[in-house]
């Protein structure tokens, strides 16, 4: 099997309403079986870490029960509720989701994927969720449809 670009963005939410945490478990679990895409971490420093925070998760336990249980996103929604601690309610998932669509990536990463897509830097793309779309959409197309 090739190895899969996750095309799940940061800025889709499952059922409990947490941005990024869809592209996280498929990250996860694509690496958990060595077939994340080379240049993708399944579970890196950036939204992955600040989900992981955001929800009061420990990073090595719930890598584990993906690696362990390999759940449906469902499961693994299901397995987050049933955590001590986590913090579901709606100010902490407010907070959290509005950290994700907030971050801006610095000027050279947001230059760098502009020009790898041909698009004038324009500030017309500001934001990270969308620039690592861009990023995502580029890296599949040459890897699948060139």
């Amino acid at each position: 099997m090739s190895k899969i670009v996750p095309l799940i963005s940061s800025g889709v939410a499952g059922p409990l309403g947490v941005l990024h945490l869809p592209r996280l478990w498929l990250k996860s679990s694509l690496e958990a079986r060595g077939n994340l895409a080379d240049g993708y971490p399944g579970c890196g420093k950036g939204y992955d870490q600040m989900v992981l925070d955001g929800l009061g998760l420990d990073r090595t336990k719930t890598l584990a029960f993906i690696k362990d249980k390999r759940p449906t996103y469902p499961e693994f929604e299901a397995w987050i509720k049933s955590q001590p601690g986590v913090k579901l309610d709606r100010a902490s998932i407010i907070k959290l989701n509005a950290a994700i669509t907030g971050y801006i990536h610095d000027d050279s990463t947001r230059k760098s994927i502009m020009a790898a897509n041909g698009l004038k830097d324009d500030g017309s793309v500001p934001d990270a969720v969308n620039l690592n779309n861009l990023d995502d959409w580029k890296e599949f197309h040459t890897s699948f449809l060139k």
